[in-house]
């Protein structure tokens, strides 16, 4: 096992993970980052392969300091690579020693913040270690059995005690069960009009298994995520951190009773990181329509409360309701000016109007605005067309996912 930890977990059996892909292309990697400046990198590197940790863990550091050294899209493709392998060497070490924690974490931080080369290796890494965690578990205690949300019908008229002021009150979104493609195409796609599709997500292995705990647990609970803190990303005092799924969850759980900040898993590829998640979705067929091309895939996950403010979004959207339910309000896209968007350009399609707290004085145009809006119920779909200002905010804890498509020629309007 050449390069290969020895150290021995549980006294009886040293583990190993095969990683084909850096064994075949570490020479080149090395030779590349090299080229780049990277000595001291390629040294600790070679130190880690010979079996010394720390030396491993100093590569890692050193790659993730190329990684923040500048805007992220100016970042050499080379230095993600090096990530990659870093967290490769340090996953090894721990997992040796039977620290399956610890393995998962520098193994999603490869996925999260890494290249592409090494992708399939760290993938192959995580099914493994995730099963040797799983013959180590213990009960999962509290979690066992219990729900994330129970089902009850939503009471109106206390919803639209937080909801924004003329909730419920303008235009409803259509709600249509087992649309047809061409209904779909002829009566929504082809006019650019929103409407909730009902009937159509049973078959989701998701719809029986994400509302419960003990699932989420056990095929996510060590994996490293990235969550969002605070009311959304428009406050002063919003902030991201990286977690672990159980920390995640137990946040979640801990803030039904208490007025800590929301946590929130916004807005991230998943699914692209814990495969057991991404086998138990579908792509909806729709997604197709108008000879469309999946453009990204994520996920929405927190607890009742987390607002996504009115926003716009490029791509064709289904949002797809697996857990729990949300409250939905839009308009239109010819309503642009009237809903004062930023000026800067990260946050252009973004309102500045809040809708919770409407300023009247500032935003007059905002206030008596024509909406459509919506509560989506748990197991329906809403249709986003381009350019749709959207809000969103939870009315329980919630769990959805976001499909995003467009053609060629969309995208190149975009």
């Amino acid at each position: 096992m050449s390069g290969a930890p020895t150290a021995a977990s549980s006294g009886n059996h040293s583990l190993h993970l095969p990683t084909p892909t850096l064994d075949a292309e570490s020479q080149s990697l090395l030779q590349s980052i090299s080229a780049q400046g990277g000595y001291a990198y390629a040294r600790m590197a070679a130190l880690a392969v010979a079996g010394d940790q720390s030396a491993a863990e100093a590569a890692r550091d050193m790659a993730w300091e190329q990684l923040h050294s500048g805007p992220w899209h100016s970042v050499l493709p080379v230095w993600r690579d090096a990530y990659s392998m870093a967290c490769l060497h340090v996953a090894k070490f721990h997992f040796a020693a039977g620290e399956f924690g610890e393995a998962l974490g520098a193994l999603d931080m490869g996925l999260i913040m890494g290249g592409t080369l090494l992708r399939k290796d760290l993938h192959d890494s995580v099914l493994l270690v995730s099963s040797e965690a799983r013959k180590k578990a213990k009960s999962l205690g509290d979690f066992k059995g219990e729900k994330l949300v129970p089902e009850v019908p939503v009471d109106v008229n206390e919803v639209l005690k937080i909801l924004p002021l003329r909730s419920l009150t303008s235009g409803r979104v259509d709600k249509r069960s087992d649309l047809s493609m061409e209904g779909f195409l002829r009566d929504y796609f082809q006019t650019g009009t929103p409407v909730v599709i009902t009937n159509c997500m049973a078959h989701w292995p998701a719809r029986t298994k994400w509302n419960h705990l003990d699932y989420l647990t056990s095929v996510a609970g060590n994996r490293t995520v990235p969550v969002e803190v605070g009311k959304n990303y428009l406050c002063s005092d919003w902030k991201q951190e990286l977690v672990t799924f159980s920390k995640f969850l137990e946040r979640m759980r801990t803030n039904r009773s208490t007025s800590v900040e929301p946590t929130y898993l916004a807005q991230h590829p998943l699914f692209d990181q814990i495969n057991e998640l991404r086998d138990d979705i579908c792509i909806p067929d729709y997604c197709f329509v108008g000879g469309g091309e999946l453009r990204s895939l994520n996920a929405w996950f927190g607890p009742a409360g987390t607002v996504t403010p009115l926003h716009h979004d490029p791509h064709h959207n289904i949002l797809a309701q697996v857990v729990g339910k949300k409250y939905i309000r839009l308009y239109p896209s010819s309503l642009q000016d009237e809903l004062y968007p930023y000026s800067e350009t990260m946050l252009c399609n973004s309102s500045q109007v809040d809708l919770d707290n409407i300023d009247k004085n500032e935003f007059p145009k905002a206030v008596e605005l024509e909406f459509m809006d919506c509560i989506l119920e748990e197991g329906e779909m809403l249709y986003i067309p381009p350019k749709w200002w959207h809000y969103v905010r939870s009315l329980t804890m919630s769990f959805s996912v976001s499909f995003w498509w467009s053609n060629e020629a969309e995208s190149s309007d975009s």
